[in-house]
């Protein structure tokens, strides 16, 4: 049985000095206060909230009012922050909240990176009787080693006594393990119980597959890993809710995982694997490995786009380390073969010579 409880929360300010300190707080209580302010739907523009007009839905939230509101997303442009506006059919605000996962994926910032709402889903998903909301967020870094890249952001909002809720451990399951690529996604974790967890702690094979994970037998292989010994090189997917997980796995002879790779990043689902190969390409005497792939992901107008993604694992001492570079050295595109990439990734680590290894 899952509990539910309220978490409320508060800016982290760790790591800060104390003049920052007192900045971020007057930052914070000022964006509460301007949030508890609205009292109607017109005030929200003069707010600077942006109202997410293709999610506006009407709703019946028994624990809060038995006629019908509409739900109106809205964000918060000055800092990026997701509220939800629950109104009447004259357009005054009955109900907000905005303790949303999204909202706290910058700790110690006020500004956060929700750029829209890519989705909306209203189902009784802890069995109360009570409709619960399930939202989907798309957000971007500004900052960072994934500025600019787009991720989604799930949560889930409970009925309670008056007022909406959530669990902050059913959240950061949801996220953390990318159960978050559609309202369908989330339901069949939260509600059924299908999660995706096992992925990422798995220490055998055997359990995997016991967990429905279908191997790729085609692409399946074995392989002398300098570093690590000899590896059977495991790729496959899980499949939940349409969407498939695409995973790589290098398991000993005993069956143990050793090593696991996650090339779909957070793409939604794999829409075909073109290979792996395991050969050395920075150089260094040690077999790397190298997946080219096409994922699929929504764009920002929710429209399902591929896209082909060059993959490429360093052995090191200690295991495997993803590249962060070739990308901006060249874009593995539809008509590239393995043969082509392993030879420009060789080009970009300074090889003078072709090799046939």
């Amino acid at each position: 049985m899952v509990l539910f409880f309220v978490v409320l929360f508060s800016p982290i300010l760790t790591g800060k000095a104390a003049g920052e300190e007192d900045e971020l707080l007057k930052e914070y209580h000022a964006y509460e206060e301007r949030f508890a302010s609205i009292e109607h739907m017109e005030e929200l523009e003069e707010n600077q909230y942006e109202i997410m007009e293709e999610q506006i839905f009407p709703v019946t939230l028994e624990s809060i009012r038995s006629e019908e509101l509409m739900l109106v997303p809205a964000i918060d442009r000055s800092l990026n922050r997701l509220a939800l506006f629950f109104l009447d059919e004259d357009g005054n605000v009955v109900y907000r909240y905005n303790r949303l996962e999204a909202n706290y994926r910058i700790p110690g910032e006020v500004r956060q990176a929700v750029k829209d709402v890519s989705g909306v889903a209203f189902s009784d998903v802890n069995g109360d009787g009570l409709k619960d909301i399930i939202l989907i967020s798309r957000c971007e870094n500004l900052s960072g080693n994934y500025a600019g890249i787009p991720y989604k952001v799930g949560d889930v909002l409970f009925q309670g006594e008056g007022k909406l809720y959530r669990d902050w451990r059913i959240s950061d399951k949801i996220n953390r393990f990318s159960m978050n690529k559609s309202t369908n996604q989330i339901l069949f974790f939260v509600r059924d119980g299908v999660s995706t967890e096992f992925l990422y702690t798995a220490t055998t094979l055997e359990e995997l597959k016991e967990h429905g994970f279908s191997v790729f037998e085609d692409q399946k292989y074995t392989r002398e890993f300098e570093r690590l010994g000899r590896l059977q090189v495991v790729p496959g997917v899980f499949r939940m809710a349409w969407y498939d997980f695409f995973l790589v796995y290098l398991v000993n002879e005993q069956g143990e995982i050793v090593w696991s790779l996650q090339p779909m990043l957070d793409y939604d689902g794999l829409y075909s694997l073109k290979g792996i190969n395991g050969r050395d390409v920075d150089g260094d005497g040690m077999k790397d490995l190298v997946v080219l792939a096409r994922y699929s992901r929504e764009d920002e107008t929710g429209e399902q786009i591929v896209e082909n993604v060059c993959s490429i694992y360093y052995q090191r001492t200690s295991g495997f380390e993803a590249d962060t570079g070739f990308e901006n050295y060249y874009q593995y595109t539809e008509e590239d073969t393995m043969e082509d990439m392993i030879q420009k990734i060789r080009a970009y680590w300074g090889w003078q010579v072709e090799t046939n290894d």
